[in-house]
């Protein structure tokens, strides 16, 4: 795992995207594709939009908050490079 990942973000914590198919973990956000990472922020965008996904699931509606945040930080720092 590279060094540069902050050791909170290797923690296990996943997000299930069924845009992507699949099971996506915290330090995989680093290393997808630009494409996929736009499918992964759209998706949990959606979901913290929609406030009734916080009372239905409000575990994934956390989680899919946390993923957000840390996919537009890595997405604005490929742009700044």
């Amino acid at each position: 795992m590279p060094q540069d990942i902050p050791a909170q973000e290797q923690t296990r914590k996943w997000f299930r995207s069924h845009l992507l198919g699949r099971e996506v973990e915290l330090q995989d956000l680093y290393e997808l594709p630009l494409e996929e990472l736009d499918l992964l922020m759209a998706e949990t965008a959606e979901i913290r939009s929609d406030p009734e996904n916080r009372v239905r699931s409000h575990g994934r509606w956390c989680t899919a908050g946390y993923v957000l945040e840390l996919a537009r930080i890595i997405d604005a720092r490929r742009l700044n490079e």
